[in-house]
């Protein structure tokens, strides 16, 4: 259910974006407990002038390098396991592709599972 955006600036290899996808999913996986095969993912690149964040906010030293990252998901999780998932992505796209963990900015946008529909035009979870 989870649908994961990823804002990059431009220039990324296809190695390093799948690397990425990879990451995120399978933290989704250890920690939300995503089924297999859900994986909805889209990933938008950016030219310097489309892409604009303060490099130490809350003094946190960001980079070029940074990794945007918003997540629309069911609204049932609590905060251990929220925090347990932010901290696992970050742990994997530490390992792979090597994304310094200061420039993985997270967003979680939780909604009712009555608002998604995966296909047929049916509310896949309204029950």
């Amino acid at each position: 259910m989870p649908l994961v955006r990823i804002d990059i600036r431009r220039g990324k290899s296809a190695e390093y974006i799948a690397a990425l996808k990879d990451g995120i999913y399978a933290a989704m996986r250890e920690n939300f407990q995503v089924p297999e095969n859900d994986r909805f993912m889209l990933v938008s690149q950016y030219e310097a002038e489309e892409f604009d964040y303060h490099p130490s906010y809350l003094d946190i030293q960001r980079s070029d390098d940074l990794v945007i990252v918003q997540i629309t998901a069911n609204n049932t999780r609590g905060v251990e396991q929220k925090k347990a998932f932010y901290r696992a992505v970050v742990d994997k796209l530490v390992a792979n592709p090597g994304v310094r963990p200061e420039d993985v900015l997270i967003n979680l946008v939780e909604t009712a599972k009555e608002n998604w529909s995966f296909g047929n035009g049916v509310a896949t979870y309204a029950t």
